[in-house]
């Protein structure tokens, strides 16, 4: 729902890399080399952000005041 802070499965922190490989992905960039560019080398971490799925602006609509 928000942006993974952390990987789930080892704790590296992945909140920096997050923005620049959505930009960069986005923008036609292979997802695989991004990640390699940006130092992500673990399988758990690369899993973390290549299943991310931003859901919090659908969530929002739910809010309780």
């Amino acid at each position: 729902m928000i942006v993974p802070v952390r990987c789930f499965t080892c704790g590296k922190v992945l909140a920096d890399k997050y923005y620049e490989f959505k930009k960069r992905v986005e923008a036609g960039e292979d997802p695989g080399k991004v990640l390699d560019d940006l130092g992500v080398e673990r399988y758990c971490c690369r899993r973390t952000l290549l299943s991310h799925v931003e859901l919090i602006d659908q969530v929002m609509v739910y809010k309780v005041y």
